[in-house]
């Protein structure tokens, strides 16, 4: 009793066409292909995180980091939005008092 022949399978779809009614297994099938779909893309995207950081982890040759440029802000890491926001402003209104302050 391990595998099912053709007959099993025809009644198993006669069961399920009586059950559910025609116009609902095609649709049941579309949503079953659709979370099918979304499933195979998500485990593709941990598979290639997981490859991701073997890949950066190999020793890179040192080069000299080049200068920032004059009046330059280095981000902060992990600013919030509002934080930026506050800093964006407060750097426009900086650069707005210098623009006031030099002579035309």
């Amino acid at each position: 009793m391990g595998s099912l022949g053709p007959t099993e399978l025809i009644i198993i779809g006669v069961i399920l066409v009586m059950l559910f009614g025609a116009k609902k297994l095609p649709e049941a099938a579309r949503g079953l292909g659709r979370s099918l779909r979304i499933f195979k893309a998500e485990t593709s995207k941990l598979r290639d995180d997981d490859e991701a950081p073997a890949a950066t982890v190999q020793p890179q040759p040192q080069q000299p980091a080049p200068a920032p440029a004059p009046q330059q802000i280095a981000p902060a890491p992990a600013q919030s939005v509002e934080e930026q926001a506050r800093a964006l402003e407060e750097q426009a209104a900086r650069l707005r008092a210098q623009a006031a302050s030099k002579p035309q």
